[in-house]
């Protein structure tokens, strides 16, 4: 297999101003991450996981919340089908970021959508979205994902092999894993920029609390589906507010031609139908 077109495109990738531009958007949250990671690690190995297993989970599975969400029942000895079922719940909300996603890369080949779909996250998502909230695909727009992308997953894996490594230093009850969330809660503050998007915001929060309850971490879907149906209806009954809002335009008044001395006018007059009407000259015969 010759990689080498491969790696001269993933070298092009790298020397793309946007590349670092996303390696410095991501620069900010990825001592929460790396943080979250590490807890994530040290949870494996705690929950009685083997050493191989913990790190082909951590570079296969690449989702804190899903680890964290499965880990406890893996310890109990849960059935296979639960296991798999609260990971699939607790990820659904990457269908409705793929969709979104799609508008971007649909365009690209799909094992590159595939690479894409593994390496992106939420806090990823977040800065994308951010960084160019006009959902059209742009150049740039794939050197900043990779550098994103790069440098969130080198943030996760090594704190968390890290954790599978040293678990027995890192005690849990350390709470680092809360620094990941503040570090999600930084960036989605950042984008609470207009009326739509604060009531998303504050009815996700709202209904995760309410339905916290419900098995499998399916307040987070929960959550999701309600943010997502209060931004469109905010954000429809913003733009209908703004029709309302917006001054009517006056329709122009009659066109006044002035006089045409050549014929003897004086005074200026409204056009009538004979003035849009082409001038027809007679050309004289000549003899």
């Amino acid at each position: 297999m010759n990689l080498q077109p491969l790696v001269e495109r993933a070298r092009g990738i790298a020397r793309d101003p946007a590349f670092m531009t996303g390696v410095r958007d991501m620069s900010g949250t990825a001592l929460g991450i790396g943080a979250w990671g590490l807890v994530t690690g040290v949870a494996m190995i705690k929950s009685g996981m083997s050493l191989p297993l913990a790190l082909f989970m951590g570079l296969l599975v690449y989702a804190g919340s899903a680890q964290l969400a499965v880990l406890p029942l893996m310890a109990v000895g849960a059935p296979m089908w639960v296991v798999w079922f609260t990971a699939i719940c607790v990820n659904l909300r990457f269908v409705i970021l793929s969709s979104m996603w799609r508008s971007y890369f649909a365009h690209l080949r799909l094992r590159h959508r595939l690479a894409i779909a593994y390496f992106s996250g939420d806090v990823i998502f977040v800065g994308f979205m951010k960084r160019y909230p006009d959902a059209r695909p742009q150049p740039e727009q794939l050197p900043y994902f990779w550098g994103a992308a790069s440098t969130n997953w080198l943030a996760w894996q090594i704190p968390s092999t890290l954790g599978i490594l040293l678990a027995d230093q890192v005690p849990l009850s350390w709470g680092l894993g809360f620094a990941g969330v503040l570090a999600l809660m930084g960036v989605l503050l950042s984008m609470l920029n207009d009326r739509a998007t604060w009531v998303a915001g504050v009815v996700a929060a709202s209904a995760a609390v309410a339905a916290f309850a419900l098995p499998l971490k399916l307040n987070i879907l929960v959550a999701i589906a309600a943010a997502v149906a209060a931004g469109l209806l905010a954000e429809t009954l913003q733009q209908r507010l703004r029709a309302l809002q917006a001054p009517e335009k006056e329709e122009p008044g009659p066109v006044i031609l002035p006089p045409d001395t050549a014929h003897g006018e004086r005074h200026a007059r409204l056009p009538l139908d004979e003035d849009a009407r082409p001038v027809q000259t007679k050309e004289k015969e000549t003899l």
